[in-house]
């Protein structure tokens, strides 16, 4: 399957459009999720069950494969939008994150350091101790609020409390533009995707409360819902409850479009498993994003970052994305999902 073909390629910074009157010039930037794949540091945690995590089960050389683990995290975000904006995301929410210290050392490294991201994270209820959090560039992005929001679920049989990661929603200034954002990993389709559906829809539910919140205040509120949903743009968790529409010109005043509908119907994924591609990573918008207005950010275009080097050349997984750990131990790839980003836009000049 070639992802490639389905790539986008702005060419400037400042991306132009002729119109028969003038040349209009657009600010451009890039806000992206990516799934780090269990970027945990080799110190247990005696109240988390992170000695489970593939770090810590090497029986040698955690410090080396750790370094290297973060160093690849970072060459794939200092890459994503890079060839359309000369610019890394300007924001960019990551999931499976073990805690702040693992976020420091990722955003100091050599490729990123220059880009002085700032750091949102609040440590998560999970048992295993994964988080979610938002990176964003200080220069571009100013924090107004943040908060964190644990979801309450349950097990069906013992209805004992399952511990989760809970959804992170920031509030701030995009240069001078009021957005917000609602960072999301939610639960897993361990035991199989019927029998844990409820948790999903439970989750859905959550940001679907925030959502209506944000909302309620502001009609117009620009909200960007990203996340490793475990679910595909057409489950009912997405469809039904988030209620996402893959038509753009369908969308109401407090609607959600999922430009990701359309390519998981076209055949493509983020994750993949026994030769079948799932598309859990979206990033979800609301309608103010849609305007044709382009005196404010709007969204432009939206897309799998699939580069060949994120891709496993051979063997089994081949075809795949090229993942962090296999066989019991650190491949040197990067992470078994891929990540997915959008463009937004902004008018800032127009030459007759």
């Amino acid at each position: 399957m070639n992802y490639l073909k389905y790539g986008v390629s702005i060419l400037f910074l400042s991306l132009s459009i002729t119109t028969k009157a003038q040349e209009k010039k657009f600010r451009i930037h890039t806000i992206a999720f990516y799934n780090l794949e269990n970027l945990f540091d080799t110190i247990n945690n005696p109240i988390k069950l992170d000695e489970f995590s593939p770090i810590m089960k090497l029986n040698a050389n955690k410090s080396e494969a750790y370094k290297k683990k973060v160093y690849n995290m970072a060459r794939v975000i200092s890459d994503i939008g890079y060839d359309t904006t000369n610019n890394t995301p300007v924001l960019i929410g990551v999931s499976e994150i073990e805690n702040r210290t693992v976020l420091e050392d990722l955003v100091n490294t050599p490729s990123l350091v220059n880009k002085d991201y700032g750091i949102i994270h609040y440590d998560s209820p999970d048992v295993r101790g994964i988080d979610v959090a938002l990176l964003y560039q200080k220069k571009l992005f100013t924090p107004t609020s943040t908060s964190s929001h644990e979801l309450k679920i349950y097990n069906d049989k013992t209805k004992e409390r399952i511990y989760t990661r809970n959804q992170l929603l920031v509030s701030g200034n995009l240069e001078n533009d009021p957005i917000h954002i609602i960072v999301n990993h939610w639960p897993s389709r361990r035991g199989g995707e019927a029998r844990s559906r409820s948790k999903r829809i439970a989750a859905a539910k959550l940001n679907k409360y925030l959502t209506d919140s944000l909302q309620t205040k502001n009609p117009y509120a620009k909200i960007f819902i990203m996340g490793d949903l475990n679910d595909n743009p057409t489950n009912a968790s997405v469809k039904t409850v988030l209620n996402a529409e893959k038509n753009r010109t369908k969308v109401g005043l407090k609607g959600i479009y999922n430009p990701y509908e359309n390519y998981f119907k076209n055949g493509l994924g983020t994750t993949a498993y026994r030769d079948s591609w799932s598309l859990f990573d979206q990033i979800l918008i609301t309608k103010p994003l849609l305007d044709k207005d382009f005196s404010s950010f709007r969204f432009y275009k939206a897309g799998i970052f699939n580069k060949q080097y994120l891709i496993h050349k051979k063997g089994t997984y081949k075809g795949y994305p090229y993942r962090s750990w296999s066989d019991g131990g650190f491949s040197n790839g990067f992470s078994d999902h891929f990540p997915v980003y959008l463009y937004v836009i902004k008018e800032i000049s127009s030459i007759p």
